[in-house]
């Protein structure tokens, strides 16, 4: 069987490339960026797509090194006061084969020192499509919060991400969902520790999250009109 986990090698590098973001730094180390983040990064994809399909047969685990499910290391800067070329983690989304980019319906996992997590959900939708899951919780609410609310969701997951500071253009800011409709990412995210990345059984551990978010990933998916 293929070892789909981490090692401590991912996060040193992760931690040193924090402290040393600059090109010369990493051209002198993309060997250990190729070897300790990318490579285990692939086999743990190539190893999700089968227990995926059991998931859902519409998300995608693509093991591509470029324009798959690895997000690239490389930072755009062209619009950030920010110019550090680097990103100081390493990003995995399993989106919906309907979607290009990173705002689509999908599980995510997010590898950083101190700061791992496990998402599951839609990040910053684009306005259409924003709308639709704004509509779908006002029509009907019922079947929102058996989903956002469902224990088993709510035991592991926590809903994150942004919000509106004032009510959505349409919605009255007493609505008793106003909350809910003022969310910009409509996200369940679960904290993870380093070790449970570097242990053997990950993969069992990460599929297991991505079905207790199931209901809520469905009810998302319903929403903006593509299947699950």
């Amino acid at each position: 069987m293929t070892d789909a986990s981490f090692t401590a090698r991912t996060f040193a590098f992760l931690s040193e490339l924090a402290a040393n973001n600059n090109r010369e730094w990493f051209r002198a180390n993309k060997s250990r960026y190729d070897h300790d983040i990318k490579e285990p990064a692939l086999r743990f994809i190539g190893a999700f797509a089968e227990p995926l399909k059991g998931i859902s047969p519409h998300l995608r685990a693509d093991p591509r090194a470029n324009g798959g499910s690895l997000f690239r290391i490389y930072r755009d800067t062209r619009f950030s006061k920010d110019k550090t070329p680097y990103k100081i983690h390493t990003g995995i989304h399993f989106r919906h084969e309907a979607y290009r980019d990173a705002h689509a319906p999908g599980f995510y996992l997010h590898i950083q020192p101190g700061n791992c997590f496990m998402g599951g959900g839609i990040w910053r939708p684009g306005g259409p499509t924003l709308r639709k899951i704004r509509e779908a919780i006002d029509e009907d609410a019922a079947s929102w919060k058996a989903a956002s609310r469902d224990p088993r969701f709510q035991e592991t997951f926590e809903l994150a991400g942004d919000s509106l500071v004032r009510a959505p253009k349409g919605f009255s800011i007493d609505h008793p969902l106003i909350e809910d409709l003022r969310r910009k990412d409509f996200i369940g995210v679960a904290t993870l520790s380093e070790d449970a990345l570097m242990s053997p059984g990950f993969l069992d551990t990460f599929t297991r999250l991505c079905q207790a978010a199931s209901s809520f990933q469905r009810w998302l998916c319903g929403a903006v009109g593509v299947p699950y």
